[in-house]
């Protein structure tokens, strides 16, 4: 035998199991891209199936070479493009879902062009209003479970801006399957999609959610209770107001960021610290 092949017979078997390049943490959206990648990989090649639940965040940090916080920063970003679900104390899974339109023309364009604020809410106006009062006249049961979910979401997130984010996404995509439109309801995904890349840069400097959270569940009820004047009402009021709580958020953000620093509080995965109850106030 050779003295090569001796030595072949005697290499530790190899780790074979996906992982990337340990990176600098120069840049969050890099990282953050590395493990959409690698999701996308693992989906693709067929480790990961629709209903099927991801390895835990430990794992992953291992697998892609980058820190928690951007694994859990690259979950969420799939999470509100309807690629992933998340269930809290179970992991995250692949959704089991149909497939959504491709949103990546459109963030071209949005890169391109940079769409605006003003030009972003007055698309989701125009079409998410008339999807509520869809989802009022249309709505099943199963649809409305759906709703509710986000909503018991967005209060068990109070204290983390980008887990709230996700469910405010997902409650809006919720609604938009409801209205029994697949083409209004990928269209919203799509633009969705396009929202929360932008809504995501100031999400933190929100002050407070619970108001957000009362307005989503009045929104909810409305369709629950099949009133399509109140949904329709209620939507229009709150994409208003969300508009200029953004607007609010977008100043804070270039202020921290003319003076050297953001206010930004830091995302805290509290969920169980704060759960909805009977005393919310009225958004």
């Amino acid at each position: 035998m050779s003295t090569s092949g001796t030595r072949a017979d005697k290499a530790p078997a190899k780790d074979r199991s996906p992982r990337a390049p340990r990176r600098s943490r120069s840049g969050e959206g890099l990282a953050t891209d590395v493990v959409i990648s690698h999701v996308r990989n693992l989906i693709m090649r067929g480790e990961a199936r629709p209903g099927q639940r991801l390895p835990p965040e430990r794992e992953l940090v291992r697998q892609t070479g980058v820190s928690r916080t951007s694994v859990r920063a690259g979950l969420q970003s799939r999470a509100a493009k309807g690629v992933l679900v998340t269930r809290h104390g179970a992991g995250t899974f692949v959704a089991n879902g149909p497939p959504m339109l491709d949103s990546e023309p459109l963030g071209f364009l949005a890169a391109l062009h940079g769409f605006s604020r003003r030009e972003m809410f007055e698309a989701r106006r125009t079409l998410e209003v008339g999807v509520a009062g869809l989802a009022a006249e249309r709505a099943t049961g199963e649809q409305l479970a759906a709703i509710s979910e986000e909503v018991t979401g967005m209060f068990a997130s109070l204290g983390d801006a980008q887990e709230f984010l996700v469910h405010d996404i997902r409650f809006h995509r919720a609604v938009a399957a409801a209205s029994g439109n697949p083409i209004l309801a990928s269209i919203v995904e799509m633009v969705s999609a396009i929202f929360y890349e932008q809504r995501r840069q100031t999400a933190n400097e929100a002050r407070d959610r619970r108001p957000a959270a009362t307005m989503h569940r009045r929104i909810y009820q409305a369709i629950r209770e099949h009133d399509r004047a109140a949904a329709e009402r209620l939507m229009h009021d709150h994409l208003v107001g969300a508009e200029r709580e953004q607007e609010i958020e977008t100043a804070r953000v270039q202020a921290g960021t003319a003076s050297g620093k953001s206010d930004a509080p830091p995302s805290k995965h509290t969920r169980e610290a704060h759960a909805p109850d009977d005393g919310d106030r009225r958004g």
